[in-house]
């Protein structure tokens, strides 16, 4: 696990902690001391914290213009415990969103676990206020997805097609926006 960095080939076009309107402005980080750690493993101390107990995330690029970020996640997203929709919503969403951010592409090859809490109006919410935004996860793993299904989650965040299985680390930032746009546009236009 600690061997498992954020994608950092983007860092000459985006670095958050260098960003004043990012909720991880002026982060210093180690390149050498592990400080975070998921269950018993250590995990690269470039992943940034934002509450969970089992899951963390790296904001790789946000585009104000446009109203786009891409953040990238590892670990295991569990609202049944750790409520961590509640937190990611709170502590990192809604500041984006106050910032004008309406178009999420989230990454979560590095996701190993979903668990689902009862409610999800926390996701609810989050979907009603993106506007006419939207919220989109790039290749989850296939057991997460579905577990994201069978709790209607993917009501709110489109998974599937092309998107389970997108070559995004060959593309600059706004062109893998502008794939992931594409795919959205004929999927809900249709």
């Amino acid at each position: 696990m600690h061997e498992i960095e954020p994608y950092y080939l983007w860092r000459d076009d985006y670095i958050a902690a260098e960003d004043e309107r990012s909720p991880f402005y002026n982060t210093e980080y180690s390149e050498f001391y592990f400080d975070k750690q998921l269950y018993n493993f250590l995990i690269h101390p470039q992943w940034d914290d934002f509450g969970s107990a089992t899951l963390y995330l790296k904001v790789l690029y946000v585009d104000y213009d446009r109203h786009f970020t891409i953040i990238e996640f590892i670990g295991e997203w569990n609202d049944a415990i750790g409520n961590d929709i509640m937190l990611l919503k709170r502590e990192i969403l809604e500041m984006m969103m106050d910032e004008g951010i309406n178009k999420f592409i989230l990454i979560g090859e590095n996701v190993l676990n979903f668990h689902s809490s009862e409610e999800d109006s926390y996701y609810e919410e989050w979907f009603q206020e993106v506007d006419d935004g939207w919220i989109t996860g790039i290749n989850f793993q296939q057991h997460v997805i579905d577990e994201f299904k069978r709790n209607n989650i993917d009501y709110y965040i489109n998974f599937g097609g092309q998107l389970d299985d997108l070559a995004w680390r060959t593309l600059k930032p706004l062109q893998f926006f502008k794939k992931v746009e594409e795919t959205l546009t004929k999927r809900l236009g249709a």
